[in-house]
């Protein structure tokens, strides 16, 4: 059936269509049959500053009046070269599969109609699209985790004498089913933002038996004491408990040096993170020295985990003042502590290795682990060819996941 592109007003024919497209792209997602929650969702977004007249949203509709596709245009501030524009991000792009073929048009919507885009994202045939329509990609983001307790692994094969010491019993896995095939977006994926875009093979996880789980967390609570010991130095971190006027002046010293950055004052912090936020409550670490608020960084615990129960960690944001790595290196050794009490098994960490982040050799040298096949991509297309080659390089960037629309849909608690 033929279907056509049409903004998203008041109808409700179209506002309850877009909820039920949801429940039928995402029918595995933890969220994806709870309009309400994407309704406030929404709400909020509609809230930013720049929403009354730079946020757009279309539909992808039948002749019946039948919403079979979704994509919104998101407004955000960005800094480049010292200049402030206005790029928007593709947000909530969705198609049923029957109606791929015409995804194209949606995105070709969204392009006609805005000057500039900023979009990070993962999916080879999304970024396919948005390079044909003229983005270009500028690098990836990097992605690291760490590992706090090993509840959330399979259990490795333990010869039969080892299994006997612990007098552990042969327990088969029963009625083991099929892993579901997880939504290409964030808060629907166990593992993280859109991280199974192809189902994974069917494979019964055992639990790592308890008195082996015991030896294993003990030993990673030690190995990771001794190395936060020796790691950030004497600087004090505090939990803050809100983004003040010490915010503002930090992100001009870090715009004054950074060619290209979002825009990230107290009045975006407070609006991204803080009460109507999808995100809110969050935990605010920061550090404060005689030049005023030195860096600080933004963690969240997801409401539980959809695959096993268990609640996941993000490092949203993590930012310093330019150069000072003794800062993210004591933020970071704070972060560890703060999940550990949080007793979440991991939590994960995307972002730009710039100036104003921590050194992917600093996170190695913490524990962290690389996820090499599950990198976002940051695209960029301005219409002025001069802010176009500032954003192109990835090295003028700074930038943390939480910046963009990327963890707008995780729920946090």
């Amino acid at each position: 059936m033929r279907a056509t592109v049409r903004p998203l007003d008041d109808s409700t024919n179209l506002r309850e269509g877009t909820d039920r497209l949801r429940a039928l792209v995402y029918p595995a997602a933890q969220d994806s049959h709870d309009p309400r929650w994407h309704r406030l969702l929404w709400r909020w977004l509609e809230s930013h500053p720049l929403a009354a007249e730079h946020m757009h949203r279309w539909v992808l509709a039948t002749e019946a009046d039948e919403v079979v596709g979704h994509l919104a245009a998101t407004p955000q501030w960005y800094r480049i070269n010292g200049q402030r524009v206005i790029a928007h991000t593709p947000a909530d792009y969705q198609v049923l599969p029957q109606y791929g073929f015409q995804a194209l048009l949606l995105m070709r919507k969204f392009f006609r109609t805005i000057e500039n885009c900023v979009s990070i994202d993962m999916l080879p045939s999304v970024i396919a699209v948005e390079t044909r329509l003229g983005a270009e990609e500028a690098g990836e983001m990097q992605y690291m985790a760490k590992l706090l307790n090993v509840s959330r692994l399979p259990a490795p094969p333990l010869p039969s004498r080892i299994k006997k010491l612990l007098n552990l019993e042969e327990r088969p896995v029963l009625n083991a089913q099929p892993a579901p095939a997880y939504a290409d977006r964030p808060g629907t994926d166990p593992q993280g933002f859109h991280e199974n875009v192809v189902p994974p093979p069917s494979r019964p996880r055992a639990p790592i038996p308890k008195p082996v789980q015991g030896l294993l967390n003990g030993g990673l609570q030690v190995v990771d004491k001794a190395l936060g010991s020796a790691f950030g130095g004497a600087l004090k971190v505090e939990v803050l408990d809100e983004f003040d006027e010490s915010f503002d002046e930090m992100f001009e010293k870090v715009a004054a040096e950074v060619p290209v950055l979002p825009e990230k004052n107290a009045e975006f912090l407070r609006w991204r993170y803080g009460p109507g936020s999808p995100q809110h409550p969050v935990t605010i670490l920061g550090v404060r020295g005689r030049e005023g608020l030195l860096g600080y960084a933004v963690l969240g615990v997801t409401i539980q985990g959809f695959f096993d129960g268990l609640r996941d960690g993000y490092v949203l944001d993590l930012m310093t003042l330019p150069g000072r790595h003794d800062v993210s290196r004591a933020l970071l050794r704070e972060v560890v502590s703060h999940f550990r009490q949080s007793g979440v098994p991991l939590f994960r960490y995307r972002f730009l290795e710039s100036s104003t982040s921590p050194q992917r050799s600093d996170l190695l040298k913490l524990g962290f682990f690389p996820r090499k096949g599950r990198r976002n991509s940051l695209l960029v297309k301005f219409a002025d060819p001069g802010l176009h080659k500032a954003a192109r390089d990835i090295n003028n960037w700074s930038y943390s996941i939480g910046d963009g629309e990327a963890t707008f849909w995780v729920r946090l608690s």
